[in-house]
């Protein structure tokens, strides 16, 4: 759970999913992702610095920084096929629907407090070579950390309504999103879709508990 953990703090503090719906519409066509991730994700960690003691001691703020900033950018579509595998093709409309949400709230609860560790790493970025007419790409990088090794990435995204949206993070090959599917499938072998459902929002509702603490 480190790594799901260090995955998706990287994914929520990576730039694309932190400039607003005005500005990307303005600045998709002429930035590649490259650019675009590099451009914001230096925005972010300068907020995460300059108002890191705000943000802590007002959870709230957090949330709605992902709210405003990131959950517009996440394929989220994509990420619940992919953590699903097979079983996404068995759901309901209905049942697809309510994993979308509920996997989306367990990320950003259990995660938006790590996003406040992040403010002493920066994120390097490597050239990319995009066709023209490309609609999905990876962006490799890494996180340089104080005092301790760099870590690489790659950011795994698509063209989706004329925006680059961030669909999965990996780590040395490891997939934030697939990470969770084992979890996923032995709550359906055992209870099915409707049971990992009932246990996804029981987890949001103990981490939201404990977030009104």
């Amino acid at each position: 759970m480190k790594l799901c953990k260090f995955l998706c703090t990287v994914l929520l503090v990576s730039g694309v999913l932190w400039t607003p719906l005005a500005v990307l519409a303005e600045v998709h066509a002429a930035e590649s992702p490259v650019v675009l991730l590099e451009r914001t994700s230096t925005e972010v960690i300068k907020i995460l610095r300059e108002d890191h003691e705000l943000l802590v001691n007002e959870p709230g703020r957090v949330y709605k920084l992902i709210d405003d900033y990131i959950l517009p950018h996440l394929d989220d579509v994509t990420m619940a096929k992919l953590a699903l595998g097979k079983s996404w093709r068995k759901a309901s409309k209905r049942q697809k629907l309510d994993f979308i949400e509920e996997f989306r709230n367990l990320l950003v609860r259990t995660y938006s407090k790590s996003l406040l560790e992040f403010k002493d790493q920066e994120i390097r970025y490597f050239p990319l070579k995009l066709a023209e007419d490309a609609r999905k790409t990876s962006v490799k990088a890494e996180v340089l950390q104080p005092g301790g090794p760099s870590v690489p990435l790659a950011y795994r995204m698509r063209l989706k309504n004329n925006a680059w949206k961030v669909y999965d993070i990996k780590v040395d090959g490891i997939s934030l999103v697939t990470s969770y599917r084992g979890t996923f499938t032995q709550e359906i072998r055992k209870s099915g879709i409707d049971g990992l459902l009932d246990y996804l929002h029981d987890k949001n509702s103990k981490l939201k508990g404990q977030d009104d603490i």
